[in-house]
């Protein structure tokens, strides 16, 4: 079986994650073939879609939220991510078991004696068809009923599981700082979301397996359970084992892949890319070394920005008073050098609306 070392990888995943070259794609078909993006913090996705897209303007992103075609919630990870209002609907229903386990470990204690059916049920009833609410207002709400648990505990087990709901804008436009508020993601769409099978097959679990190979392959079951947070996926993959490919890493873990997705050669040049806070590139996967040391591995789960040279995590980078600020994790040849500067200039140029091209590397 053909072995493909990490450098094969990191190609293979900056190509499928449109960072080896920059795509001619309209916003709403990036983020669907991204499998959306990663959207803990509102403003981190205009620049990983700047990262990937030619000529990527910002209104283009706030005009599919305001437009209602693409949409903030809580899915892969039980994180917030941004995805187009058809993926929505139709991954939602198969993330509920993942989204109850992870939103009531926290509280367990603290909701001990609390039925989730009733919580469910009058959540509903406080988000339908009135105003958007906080999580903070329907977590007071809903303690008139359950007083003995906390405000934030009902809230945020409300919103992030037991009932299907979107943050609406402004949150998640650009340059825009508004607080999350939420309502059903069916009155929000106007569509119920789509039911599981009643057959008890899981072709929404196995659409996954392709679109995820599709956006970060090749990779291994343990990296697709590690981007999604679904436990419950072999089956998935099994029936659609015969249309994949298999390759070995070079610690001989199995790769999984779609038999015509892109593999670059390994020696394909790889440009600087700025990327931002919790991008998938990076916590797609288990094995995440691929696109960043083991010793910089705490990086990608504390919300760092990084720089990628030559298809590595190489440097954390930040701007202040309009200057992009480089913090290298290694020495930086001259060319290197040269190239993060000429990059940093034009993120600089798209986050100042052209006012500013400052780039400040530090040592």
């Amino acid at each position: 079986m053909t072995v493909l070392n990490t450098r094969a990888l990191s190609r293979a995943t900056l190509a499928r994650q449109l960072l080896l070259d920059r795509a001619d794609l309209p916003v709403l078909d990036a983020v669907a073939h991204l499998c959306g993006l990663q959207a803990q913090e509102p403003q981190e996705p205009f620049i990983g879609l700047w990262s990937r897209l030619r000529g990527f303007a910002p209104a283009a992103l706030s005009e599919e939220l305001i437009g209602r075609r693409v949409v903030r919630g809580h899915f892969m990870r039980r994180t917030v991510h941004l995805l187009t209002a058809e993926d929505a609907l139709a991954w939602r229903a198969r993330h509920d078991a993942m989204l109850r386990q992870r939103a009531l470990g926290p509280y367990r204690s603290e909701l001990a004696g609390v039925d989730l059916e009733e919580l469910a049920a009058r959540g509903r009833t406080l988000l339908d068809g009135g105003e958007p609410r906080s999580m903070s207002e329907l977590g007071r709400a809903l303690s008139a009923r359950w007083p003995a648990s906390g405000p934030r505990a009902l809230g945020e087990i409300l919103i992030a599981a037991l009932v299907p709901v979107v943050q609406l804008p402004p949150r998640g436009l650009w340059r825009t700082n508004g607080g999350a508020r939420y309502q059903l993601l069916s009155s929000w769409l106007g569509r119920e979301i789509d039911p599981p099978a009643e057959d008890g097959s899981d072709p929404v679990g196995q659409a996954l397996v392709r679109r995820y190979l599709a956006a970060f392959g090749p990779a291994t079951s343990a990296d697709l359970r590690a981007w999604c947070g679904l436990a419950g996926l072999p089956a998935a993959i099994a029936a659609v084992r015969e249309e994949l490919i298999t390759f070995r890493d070079e610690n001989g873990r199995e790769l999984l892949d779609l038999p015509d997705a892109p593999r670059p050669d390994p020696d394909t040049h790889a440009p600087v890319r700025f990327l931002p806070a919790f991008d998938n590139a990076i916590l797609g996967y288990q094995d995440r070394s691929r696109i960043i040391d083991d010793e910089h591995r705490g990086l990608s789960v504390a919300g760092a920005r990084v720089v990628l040279l030559d298809g590595r995590v190489a440097a954390t980078w930040n701007v202040k008073d309009d200057t992009v600020i480089v913090d290298p994790l290694r020495r930086f040849s001259r060319a290197e050098r040269t190239a993060v500067t000429e990059q940093g200039q034009e993120l600089a140029l798209f986050l100042s609306d052209n006012d500013s091209q400052r780039v400040q590397i530090a040592g």
